[in-house]
């Protein structure tokens, strides 16, 4: 039997045909987002620049980028908390991986604006007050209103950042890189508090308001998409751990049953954030891909060993209650525009491949990337899915020297690689190389649909 079925059966048809009655759920466009973005920062420069009357002198113009910069930073805060907080209309339209990539992007500039921020003011001030900037500071610190909380909120924004740099973040287990970010809502708190008492911008009228709604409407979907809604949702769906199965070296599918699991309207292509109820797991929420299309009954999960949460699954005892958050991610069959699909994937990334290739509709080839036989995944089901559907299935096996250039072993595989949209899922420096390679073959990069587990 495949292990695409359940523990007792295969995924029922009239499942399927349920779920695709109901109306597809809100998803917000990537240039919308965008675009809501931006008229937020030009909002932000509007505080400004209607209570300055004019800028005079050095330590004017100081002081003025210390404003500015102090309210883009303050500005950048909630919206990144935003682009995490799991809104579904962000995680359907734009994409977990994409989000994440903004959020990362956005951090570096938040650290970079607060940076400015805090340089720019000292110096203005000392300038105006005839002052070492050194001593201007401590003044600052130690006397102007909310200091202290602000000068403990600007550290732990430094602090979270040095450690989500790329080469930190590579060096720390996602558990502890995971619990260090939660020190982002404490620094983003400290710092409103500061906002309020020495932001001579904000004024008492409309400003105000804005700054009052943005910063309590964050917290209020924070609170429910990332606490209440997953604890609603556990008590819904009440999911438990129905079995656990070796796949390869390093390599289980967990299965979960629940109740009225159709609800949750999970597409093949989607991942949920797992949090097993269970010891030394309890706390973390980790990412896992789906690896085979949704059934009412179960749910199936492939957890590669990368740290000590994915570990500890393959140790999961059948009845051990989870919560999940989700369905979450835009890497799905919306993206789809062309009858002629190539799936690449290498690692853990064949996961959410494995039940795209089940159900999206063309022509599909799928190539999996592995250094060794032993190290591909699914291969018995790939195969039978194939077979059954008149799809290609390919491995490309070995080293980098061994494969040579990526995009003409692909070009070698693939006959008019250039005419296919390309959903891609792998490690960071497989995808990277890969981006490279399809467009070096001529794909358009619109039809190169990415995501990887870095995030």
């Amino acid at each position: 039997m495949s292990t695409a079925a359940a523990p007792e059966s295969r995924p029922a048809p009239a499942g399927r045909g349920r779920r695709a009655a109901l109306r597809p759920p809100f998803a917000l466009d990537p240039a919308a987002a965008l675009a809501l973005i931006a008229a937020g920062g030009l909002g932000v420069l509007a505080l400004w620049w209607v209570s300055t009357p004019a800028v005079v002198g050095a330590a004017g113009w100081l002081t003025g980028a210390g404003r500015i910069t102090g309210l883009l930073a303050g500005y950048a805060a909630p919206v990144l908390l935003l682009l995490m907080a799991r809104l579904p209309p962000l995680e359907r339209g734009v994409g977990a991986d994409r989000l994440a990539r903004w959020h990362a992007f956005g951090g570096r500039w938040l650290v970079a604006a607060v940076s400015v921020h805090v340089l720019t003011t000292v110096c203005g001030y000392a300038l105006t007050d005839g002052r070492g900037a050194l001593g201007e500071g401590v003044e600052i610190v130690l006397h102007y209103p909310e200091m202290i909380k602000a000068t403990l909120g600007t550290l732990l924004l430094l602090g979270t950042g040095a450690v989500s740099a790329r080469a930190a973040r590579r060096r720390l287990p996602y558990e502890a890189w995971y619990y260090l970010h939660l020190a982002t809502y404490l620094a983003v708190a400290l710092a409103f508090s500061h906002q309020l008492a020495t932001g001579a911008d904000l004024g008492g009228g409309p400003g105000l308001a804005a700054w009052y709604a943005l910063y309590s409407g964050t917290a209020a979907l924070l609170g429910w998409y990332r606490l209440a809604r997953p604890w609603l949702l556990d008590r819904r769906h009440r999911l438990r751990v129905a079995e656990v199965r070796p796949e390869g070296p390093g390599v289980v599918s967990l299965f979960l049953t629940g109740q009225r699991l159709d609800e949750l309207r999970a597409e093949p292509g989607q991942f949920f954030r797992l949090q097993f109820q269970a010891p030394g797991l309890r706390w973390a929420a980790n990412p896992y891909s789906l690896s085979a299309p949704p059934h009412p009954r179960f749910l199936r999960f492939t957890v590669k060993e990368l740290g000590g949460h994915s570990a500890a699954v393959a140790t999961l005892r059948p009845g051990t209650p989870v919560r999940a958050e989700g369905p979450y991610g835009a890497f799905t069959a919306r993206r789809q525009r062309q009858r002629r699909v190539l799936l690449l994937g290498a690692g853990v990334g064949i996961t959410p491949l494995r039940a795209l290739f089940e159900t999206l509709p063309g022509e599909l080839t799928l190539v999996q990337r592995a250094r060794r036989a032993e190290d591909v995944l699914f291969r018995a089901e790939l195969a039978d899915v194939a077979r059954r559907r008149g799809a290609v299935v390919h491995e490309l096996l070995g080293s980098r020297e061994q494969v040579g250039d990526l995009g003409a072993a692909l070009a070698g595989l693939v006959p008019d690689l250039a005419g296919h949209e390309v959903y891609l899922c792998g490690p960071e420096a497989l995808a990277e190389e890969a981006v490279l390679a399809l467009r070096a073959a001529g794909v358009r990069r619109g039809r190169i649909h990415h995501e990887n587990f870095s995030f």
